[in-house]
């Protein structure tokens, strides 16, 4: 069984595309897991419409507390074996369920995978051909602690990992960051360099592609976040 967790916040204008292009890759006993932050545009109407058509779509209240929050909390309701991870805002490529299961399937050390994602605009066109060229992206613990390069936007991971990650942090800059490096300290991610999703940048995203803090607050992020990575590493089991 699958799980996909979506973390919506005003989503309307390119969530109706995002979930047909899941929802075409799944079968029936697996789910959509939906966390709204209390949109106030038409993304709960929409939900809604697809939930009367969908059972495998369920709906959930966020918690209010931003986006690190509501995914948390869309991951805490999952119940699949393998859980990913979906930005309101892209579309998956129509191999992605099935390419990101066999590698998982042919690699059972592996824990989590991230998927090389295509950097378009609002309107699909390409904008990188590979996100992890683009931004270099490599594994490593320590490496993606000093500048991380985990994207949520492309990460799938085994249900097994949940004890790991959750709770997470208030501290943490990201939840992909948090996930990629709980998983990376023990060598149990890798990298699937088939691009499997259109990773949509506009006006309104709720992430950025590099960030614009200040190296003071980026160094205030990775003291605080080194501190909750050394306490549950080391003394959560």
């Amino acid at each position: 069984m699958i799980s996909v967790c979506i973390a919506t916040y005003n989503g309307e204008k390119y969530l109706r595309e995002q979930l047909n292009s899941i929802l075409s890759q799944l079968s029936v006993d697996d789910e959509v897991i939906v966390s709204d932050d209390g949109s106030k545009d038409t993304t709960l109407e929409l939900l809604k419409e697809y939930v009367e058509k969908d059972p495998r779509i369920k709906l959930f209240k966020g918690p209010g507390k931003g986006v690190i929050a509501n995914f948390e909390f869309a991951i805490t309701q999952s119940q699949g074996e393998f859980i990913f991870l979906a930005d309101q805002d892209d579309v998956w490529l129509p191999a992605k369920v099935q390419t990101t299961l066999a590698f998982f399937h042919s690699h059972p050390t592996i824990d989590l995978v991230i998927s090389d994602l295509v950097i378009v605009d609002e309107r699909l066109e390409t904008i990188e051909p590979s996100y992890f060229e683009y931004r270099n992206v490599k594994l490593g613990f320590f490496q993606n602690i000093v500048k991380n390069k985990y994207i949520g936007a492309g990460m799938a991971f085994k249900s097994s990992l949940k004890a790991k990650i959750l709770p997470i942090p208030d501290k943490v800059p990201m939840h992909d960051m948090w996930i990629g490096l709980i998983a990376a300290y023990k060598k149990k991610s890798a990298l699937i360099t088939e691009p499997l999703t259109l990773y949509r940048r506009h006006d309104t995203n709720a992430s950025e592609i590099k960030t614009k803090a200040s190296f003071y607050q980026q160094l205030k992020w990775r003291l605080a976040l080194s501190y909750v990575l050394f306490k549950r590493l080391f003394f959560n089991g």
